[in-house]
């Protein structure tokens, strides 16, 4: 997939519903946007801040409300015909105890994310968790 269709995947709310929710706002740099998580229980909505849009590289947004503040970065770069989508997640040291819930987590939405490009079927959260989990507890590196 082209870098132009990955960041539509990424940006537009008709195509993060697919893998990740819907979202409505202002979706540009200093904007706010609200996100329904589509695969979590009860569709939640999560407020954002849209730190950065930098069509088609970068995509940085932080979390507001009941997830605390959660910084998010989408980087996308062009890998011959395909494109390579790099999340980080920005974890300070009191969100670092969470990494075993908070990865596994992230795993499965990106491969959500391959899922929707791809038109292959869903993977489910179990797959994830708690399979991941003392895998991302151990990247702490205190």
């Amino acid at each position: 997939m082209g870098i132009d269709e990955a960041w539509a995947y990424v940006s537009e709310p008709q195509l993060t519903e697919q893998w990740f929710g819907p979202w409505e706002g202002d979706g540009r740099t200093g904007g706010a946007i609200r996100v329904r998580m589509r695969f979590e229980e009860g569709f939640p909505e999560m407020p954002m801040k849209v730190l950065a849009c930098e069509r088609p590289h970068r995509l940085s947004l932080e979390s507001v409300g009941e997830h605390g503040g959660w910084l998010l970065e989408l980087l996308l770069e062009e890998d011959g015909e395909d494109t390579l989508v790099t999340l980080i997640h920005h974890l300070d040291a009191d969100s670092l105890k969470d990494a075993g819930e908070i990865g596994p987590g992230w795993e499965f939405y990106m491969d959500l994310l391959v899922a929707a490009t791809e038109g292959t079927e869903e993977p489910t959260f179990d797959m994830y968790y708690p399979a991941l989990k003392n895998y991302y507890l151990d990247q702490d590196p205190a």
